[in-house]
């Protein structure tokens, strides 16, 4: 669900929706949400100075009922 909800707040700030993808891996220190962009849209959901990303992983944690680590991936490495 958490990756969902996710989703649906990234595909409505960029300009690529299509591109956009979330993962969610268990680990023991929590659930992991791989999220994946169009690399023309990561600087639109990082935002200046890491605002809007920071804004999505208030977000999510809020909605969570455990503990959720939102990472944003760069796909030009």
């Amino acid at each position: 669900m958490l990756a969902q909800v996710v989703e649906h707040l990234i595909k409505n700030i960029v300009d690529f929706p299509d591109d956009v993808s979330v993962r969610s891996h268990e680990n023991p220190r929590g659930e992991l949400l791989r999220v994946r962009v169009n690399p023309e849209d990561i600087g639109r959901v990082i935002g200046r100075s890491g605002r809007t990303a920071n804004a999505i992983r208030v977000v999510t944690q809020a909605v969570a009922d455990h503990r959720v680590r939102v990472d944003i991936m760069d796909v030009r490495r």
